[in-house]
């Protein structure tokens, strides 16, 4: 672990769509998940990605994108709704860690955009705690209507480029890493139903790296 060369963003992105790939195909690996990987990754780590994702029960990362101990540095929040400690959960493998890769990743049957749709639409309110995750994912839903998307995916694709756009704009040290090259931010939405996860947008991979993950 500690020999093998640092990846670059595009080779993480794809290391990371190859292990979504087989899990989409029923063929995992489950690579890093033994006894050795346990043993090496005691002292240390260097997840190749910090992936920043939804809470949602179903969106289990290190399953969907078929890894193992040490590969993934996961942060989840309820509709992945962002706050001082999530930016400072991802810049922590990013600075410390050595991950060239960030991903956020949505989902379809997304229930905080659904409630933030209603909130929007209908005027219904939610109560205690939840009320703060609807309102950071309410201007989303915004953004989507005056965009004229009114279709799940696009509202679910909006809410994950304005995560991103977070990301870069209240991070000075993520987009520092984007703009010289080491480190790349990428948006993936998830489809509960087939498994597969399909990229919404990017920052800092090569135009070659974008196109090949377009179909995921």
């Amino acid at each position: 672990m500690t020999d093998a060369p640092p990846l670059t963003p595009s080779e993480a992105f794809h290391l990371l769509l190859a292990g979504n790939q087989r899990f989409v195909a029923g063929a995992p690996q489950h690579p890093n998940q033994d006894a050795v990987r346990r043993a090496e990754t005691t002292p240390l780590q260097r997840p190749f990605a910090a992936l920043f994702g939804c809470s949602d029960s179903r969106l289990a990362a290190e399953i969907i994108f078929d890894r193992g101990l040490g590969d993934l540095f996961v942060v989840r929040t309820a509709g992945h709704v962002t706050g001082p400690e999530v930016l400072g959960s991802i810049e922590y493998p990013v600075s410390v860690l050595g991950s060239p890769l960030v991903v956020v990743l949505g989902h379809d049957w997304c229930g905080a955009v659904a409630a933030a749709r209603a909130a929007v639409t209908d005027g219904v309110a939610a109560t205690g705690y939840v009320s703060d995750v609807i309102q950071r994912v309410t201007p989303s839903v915004l953004a989507a209507r005056a965009a004229g998307l009114t279709e799940e995916d696009d509202i679910i694709a909006e809410h994950i480029r304005h995560t991103v756009g977070l990301l870069l704009d209240r991070s000075r040290l993520l987009s520092d890493q984007v703009a010289a090259g080491h480190v790349a931010v990428v948006g993936l939405s998830y489809r509960l139903a087939d498994g597969s996860a399909r990229l919404v947008t990017a920052r800092g991979l090569p135009a070659e790296a974008v196109t090949s993950g377009s179909d995921a």
